[in-house]
């Protein structure tokens, strides 16, 4: 049988919440969870709770950083030679931008 499971506050875990998604759903929640640095787990409790992401900046935050910012100029491309941009790019632009403002602004306060 396996071990009981508690979190760190020492309290039992044992409900399951799930749900279905789409897989373009499924994109976007693993590239917002992959920026964040956090466990899949904890990005969708703080979420769901309505609670704030804070993103610590560490080596696989800015590898994902530098990732997803590859794959928006290869989009900024794609739409500078006629091709339409897409709502999807510019949220995800938008979320780039407000993890990029928390860790310059958490550089300047340390």
């Amino acid at each position: 049988m396996s071990a009981k499971n508690r979190d760190n506050k020492n309290r039992w875990r044992n409900i399951t919440v799930g749900f279905r998604v789409s897989p373009e759903k499924n994109e976007r929640i693993n590239k917002a969870v992959a920026l964040s640095g956090l466990p899949k787990q904890e990005y969708c409790y703080r979420r769901c709770l309505n609670q704030d992401v804070v993103v610590q900046g560490n080596p696989r935050v800015y590898k994902a950083l530098k990732q997803e910012l590859a794959a928006v100029l290869a989009e900024l491309q794609r739409i500078e030679a006629g091709n339409r941009m897409d709502e999807e790019l510019l949220n995800f632009i938008e979320l780039i931008a407000v993890i990029f403002g928390g860790l310059k602004g958490k550089e300047q306060n340390e």
